[in-house]
């Protein structure tokens, strides 16, 4: 019989144990989970359900699977409002292969498609669709990519296939504050970084995507939320686990799902509920963003280069005034705990990303870390 030793259990913010430094993860992806999912997992990892069997080693197939699976799939739906008419797929391969499968099944060879180009992960999006159609440009916030373009600059072609857009940039910190208007056209969105951050109106789109690692579950899957009337549009060439025809009349089963992930986002779609669900979600997330925002707008050490009405809520970006600062302050954050603040490569300066599980006792003790690190170095 699989027997465990004892295991502490977490006290106060995930990482800590009784009196020990608390550890606040702001890692853009993979990202921090809910300390409750993760402390339930752990309990049901060796021995799930009394089954004498972890979730990992069940088949996708069988009863119990299937229940946990059509749990998952009816918080999500609960949780966004999704309409009737629209097909909830629990795929592999993260967003980025879905740069590929979406003009693969919402395109054909001689289509045009429009993109919205914001920053780093909507130009991959671009690249992968030039491979399969043509692609019109529909807006570039282009230069540092610190804004995004208001509705009446978008220029959409109206024969187009779809409208792509990112609505929210984990690199540079850009978010849309507004849901791009296209008419008939179908609206396709990568809410990987954003998606359950907030109350959202699944209707005005035609297909969402997201890689779980953020606000759903560890890396290796991608929930696909898209409208009955674009299924049954694929290419003979995609490959059959790629259509989301096929996909969705095998229930997400055509083959072998990353199971563990699954079981995760329904642990974390469960937790979201007993949180008050998006409304409340959406509540903590703000005050958690104005927080760190009006710490940076306060001070002459730190600076955030986004416009204002383009901030995100999830991505919270900032540069020192003398970069030669920045090792400094980024090795003393990770001995206060507060980890994994380092900016992207392409963008430098810092990034504190704010996912549903980061706690205001996080954001807070950044925000006094910062205060701190300013006093000691008044002039930057």
């Amino acid at each position: 019989p699989r027997t465990m030793g004892p295991v502490p259990s977490p006290s106060g913010p995930k990482g800590t144990l009784g009196d020990a430094m608390p550890v606040f993860n702001f890692s853009p992806g993979p990202a921090a989970l809910p300390a409750e999912v993760m402390a339930q997992a752990r309990d049901e990892f060796v021995d799930w359900h009394g089954s004498g069997m972890s979730v990992m080693e069940i088949s996708h197939r069988g009863k119990a699977f299937m229940r946990v699976a059509a749990e998952a799939e009816a918080d999500l739906r609960d949780l966004l409002g999704v309409p009737a008419n629209y097909k909830v797929l629990f795929m592999q391969g993260g967003a980025s292969a879905q740069f590929a499968i979406v003009p693969l099944n919402l395109s054909g060879s001689d289509s045009t498609v429009d993109y919205i180009d914001t920053g780093h992960w909507s130009r991959r999006a671009i690249l992968e669709a030039r491979r399969y159609c043509t692609v019109n440009i529909a807006a570039d916030a282009g230069g540092n990519y610190t804004t995004v373009p208001p509705q009446s600059a978008l220029r959409l072609e109206h024969r187009a296939a779809y409208v792509h857009y990112t609505p929210n940039e984990t690199i540079g910190g850009v978010e849309f504050g507004y849901v791009p208007d296209t008419g008939r056209v179908p609206l396709v969105a990568d809410m990987s970084s954003n998606i359950l951050s907030r109350p959202l109106d699944v209707s005005k789109f035609g297909l969402i995507y997201a890689g779980a690692q953020k606000n759903i579950a560890p890396a290796g899957l991608v929930v696909v939320i898209v409208r009955e009337d674009l299924l049954g549009w694929a290419r003979p060439a995609t490959p059959a686990v790629f259509d989301y025809k096929r996909v969705a009349a095998d229930g997400s089963m055509l083959n072998t799902p990353p199971t563990f992930a699954w079981y995760m986002a329904g642990l974390v779609f469960k937790w979201l509920k007993k949180q008050g669900g998006l409304a409340a979600m959406g509540e903590r997330n703000r005050r958690k963003a104005e927080t760190l925002y009006a710490a940076i707008d306060a001070s002459d050490l730190y600076r955030n280069p986004v416009a204002r009405d383009a901030r995100s809520t999830m991505n919270v970006t900032f540069t020192l005034r003398d970069p030669n600062l920045d090792a400094a302050f980024l090795e003393q954050a990770e001995a206060a705990g507060l980890k994994n603040l380092k900016g992207h490569r392409a963008v430098g300066g810092m990034r504190a990303s704010l996912y549903n599980s980061m706690p205001l006792a996080g954001v807070e003790a950044l925000v006094e870390f910062m205060h701190e690190f300013q006093r000691k170095h008044p002039r930057g």
